[in-house]
Parts: structure tokens; C-alpha cells; sequence
């Protein structure tokens, strides 16, 4: 009788505890080392919380992939995932589905982070999610090679990185690489598309495709000469699949040795320099080169993501207790170190530790903060489509399937009437 009773109290206890205990559910992605900093990071808030569990979601890598999943999620109100990492560029696109993080302690912490991306992720006077890292594209280059074939250091204008590219493929082929490429970039129909294809526009004094004011802008000769520019590199300096590239895709063909040059996120820094990787030690990182039309300056498309917590949880207060946690300045020094992916708090730019692992955060300081917004802000709450119109445009002429000028004219076209914003062209 008396083990029958020890028994029912143990039985009893566990339900106790087991009915006691919390989780969490966040969603994160898993490009490069992503996953597993955000994974190292819930078992730190769980050893620091016992009695709540931190399970982390593991979503698509491409982001349009990823947002029809959290859709998914949200038509449902579902409550099985309470923290959401979200694109820069959803905020105003998806408030509704969030709650207010000033009324869950983020009031007192705010002030911290870079104060571009904190009004990014304010909607109304609301935060819809605290910044997490920022993001914007580099250029990846051998210095190897460019010591090699005579070049002093990266190129200056998208004309001067063809034709070094198409140098330094000619040379290593010549001497039996038939897989090497001068350069390899994100040109599949995506997300990763329309932030590679503003940076070329960008920085051909082309505009940014629809501007702060609502005038779309898009169709133009600037801009029409850089994306034909671009056009030129499939199949030359650029495998004939870059194409059907992401970020990933890219990245394993430069870090097993066989691309001259890259245009990628600065999360592929620490990758590249691990052991095992074919390029470590042997590459840099420059700002992206300029258009050749006068007035052309380099240009970063800004990225980077953000924790929202959801509408739908079942507790939201524990759930943001994780979201400022997982953004807070260790951690986000921890996934500087590890991961080279960039603070959103100021003050880890000065940190000794964090520019000592990469120190490009510090030297191109710049062009994080002057990095080129795409237009989710004007065109809420459509820029999923705006973005798509635009991807899809850029890929048909990318494809061989129009030339940029037809391209643009129909995107303007097909712009008008999904915004109904005025145009640009005369």
C-alpha cells in the first residue's frame, strides 16, 4: 500500500510539474549557421529559466518560401509558433499579427539598437518586432587571384568586375579548373533576386524601383542598361544555373574554390574562413562595385531580421521574454563572433571581440547604415507583390525570355495598376 501511495504522489507531482512547465516556439531560420546559433542560444535562456522549453522551428531558406509558411500559421491563428524571425521588409505587411512589443518590456531596451530599424518595425506607434541583425550585400573577392592575373584590389564599377572576372576564369580553366566561374550572385525568381537587382539599379543612378514619394521609377535608361549588363553574365562569367541560385547555392560554389568573385550577406565571412573551406584565408570583402552611368556610387541592399511575437500565442508575455532575450547584446555579440552576422545594437561595432573576428563590421561600417531600403514601406501592404512583379521581370530578362527595356516598360505597367502610384517616365 505504501509503494502504491509513493507511487500515485510521484505520478501526481510529475503531472504537476509537467502541466507547470512553459514552451516557447520560434521560428528561425537555418541559412548558413543560423539554426544552430539560435538553437545554442534557446538552451542558454533555458538553462537561465528552468521549467521552460524553447523549441526552435527549422523554416525555409528562401523568404518567400518561408513567409507563405508563417500564412499558413497566421490564417489559421494558430498558436503553435509564438516567435516569428521576420524579413526587414514585412513589418508593415504583416502588423496585424503582432503583438506590441513596447507593452512587453521592449521600451527599456529599444534605445539600444540602430534607430532606422526600430521606425522600420514600427507600425502606428507600434513595435512589431525588435531588430535581431542587420544585413547588406557585399562583395566577396580571391584576393589569391587578383594577386595572381595583376589586379590591385576589387572592382570599382560592374564593367571593371566583368571583365576581371572573365580574366581570372580564362586563367584558371586554362590551367584545368573547367568548374571554376568569375562570378556567382542570387538569380533565381525570389526574394534574393529583387535585393541583388536594386543594388545593380541602385547603383546606376536608376532609382529604387518605387520611391519614398510613391513614384515609380523602375522604368529607365539607367536601368535598363544595368540589367542588361546583368543579363550578359549568365552563361559568361556566370554559370548558365546562376539562375536558379540563393544565397546557399552561391555561397558553396565560391567556398569550395570556384568563383573569383561573390555578391553575398556577410554571414558567409565566418563560413568561409572554417576550416575545410577551400577559400579560407585567401578572400576579403568589399562594398559592390558602382554603375558605369555618371552619378553612380556603390549601393548595399538592406536586409537583415527581426523577432515579432505572435498575436496568437497562448503566452505572449514569456514569449517576448524570449524574443528580447535571444536580441539582447550577448547574444547578438555571440552570433557576431560565431556567425558574422550583424548587430543591430550599436555599441557591438566598438566591441574589441566582435572586430576581431570580423573586422570588416567596422571598416564598412557605412555602407550597413547607408544601405538602400527596398520600397516595403510604400507599397505596404502590397510589397510581396511589388516584389514578385519585379523579380519576375528582372528573371525573364536574366532568362533570355525579353530584353530590359520590353522588361520595364511592362513591369511599370503592371506596377501602375497594382499600386495605382503615378510614374516616373515622361
Amino acid at each position: 500500500m505504501r509503494k502504491l501511495i509513493v507511487s500515485l504522489t510521484l505520478a501526481v507531482a510529475l503531472a504537476m510539474s509537467a502541466a507547470s512547465a512553459q514552451t516557447v516556439t520560434v521560428a528561425a531560420g537555418a541559412v548558413g549557421q543560423e539554426l544552430e546559433l539560435v538553437q545554442a542560444a534557446a538552451a542558454r535562456y533555458m538553462e537561465q529559466n528552468p521549467g521552460v522549453t524553447v523549441n526552435v522551428l527549422d523554416t525555409p531558406d528562401m523568404a518567400d518560401d518561408r513567409l507563405g509558411l508563417y500564412l499558413q500559421f497566421f490564417e489559421a491563428q494558430s498558436p503553435e509558433v509564438d516567435v516569428y524571425q521576420i524579413d526587414v521588409i514585412w513589418p508593415g505587411d504583416l502588423e496585424v499579427h503582432f503583438v506590441d512589443l513596447f507593452e512587453y518590456g521592449a521600451a527599456d531596451v529599444v534605445g539600444e539598437h540602430f534607430p532606422a530599424i526600430v521606425e522600420n518595425n514600427t507600425v502606428d506607434g507600434r513595435l512589431i518586432a525588435i531588430p535581431w541583425f542587420t544585413d547588406a550585400g557585399l562583395l566577396y573577392f580571391r584576393t589569391d587571384l587578383l594577386e595572381k592575373y595583376g589586379f590591385d584590389g576589387p572592382p570599382a564599377t560592374w564593367s571593371e568586375l566583368t571583365e576581371m572576372a572573365q580574366t581570372i576564369q580564362d586563367g584558371e580553366r586554362a590551367e584545368g579548373n573547367s568548374d571554376f566561374w568569375g562570378f556567382v550572385w542570387q538569380g533565381n525568381a525570389y526574394e534574393g533576386l529583387t535585393c541583388d537587382a536594386l543594388e545593380w539599379i541602385a547603383s546606376n543612378d536608376g532609382g529604387s524601383i518605387i520611391e519614398p514619394d510613391g513614384t515609380i521609377s523602375v522604368n529607365n535608361a539607367n536601368a535598363i542598361e544595368v540589367i542588361d549588363l546583368a543579363a550578359s553574365w549568365v552563361g559568361t562569367i556566370s554559370p548558365p544555373g546562376v539562375t536558379g541560385f540563393d544565397e546557399e547555392a552561391a555561397r558553396n560554389m565560391w567556398q569550395a574554390g570556384n568563383a573569383a568573385f561573390m555578391r553575398n550577406w556577410p554571414y558567409a565571412y565566418s563560413l568561409g574562413e572554417q576550416a575545410g573551406s577551400a577559400v579560407a584565408g585567401v578572400f576579403d570583402v568589399s562594398p559592390l562595385p558602382a554603375g558605369d552611368a555618371a552619378g553612380g556610387t556603390p549601393a548595399a541592399t538592406l536586409g537583415g531580421w527581426q523577432l515579432g511575437v505572435s498575436r496568437y500565442s497562448n503566452n505572449p508575455e514569456l514569449a517576448a521574454d524570449v524574443a528580447l532575450f535571444l536580441a539582447s547584446y550577448d547574444e547578438q555579440k555571440i552570433r557576431a563572433v560565431e556567425g558574422s552576422l550583424n548587430p543591430t545594437i550599436m555599441a557591438l561595432y566598438e566591441d574589441e571581440d566582435v572586430l576581431a573576428a570580423v573586422p570588416f563590421f567596422g571598416s564598412l561600417y557605412d555602407v550597413f547604415i547607408n544601405a538602400v531600403a527596398r520600397p516595403s514601406t510604400a507599397t505596404a501592404p502590397d510589397y510581396a507583390q511589388v516584389s514578385s512583379a519585379f523579380y519576375s521581370a528582372i528573371h525573364s530578362v536574366l532568362t533570355g525570355q525579353e530584353d530590359a527595356a520590353t522588361a520595364l516598360a511592362l513591369l511599370e505597367f503592371d506596377l501602375i495598376e497594382l499600386t495605382g502610384f503615378p510614374t516616373a517616365t515622361p
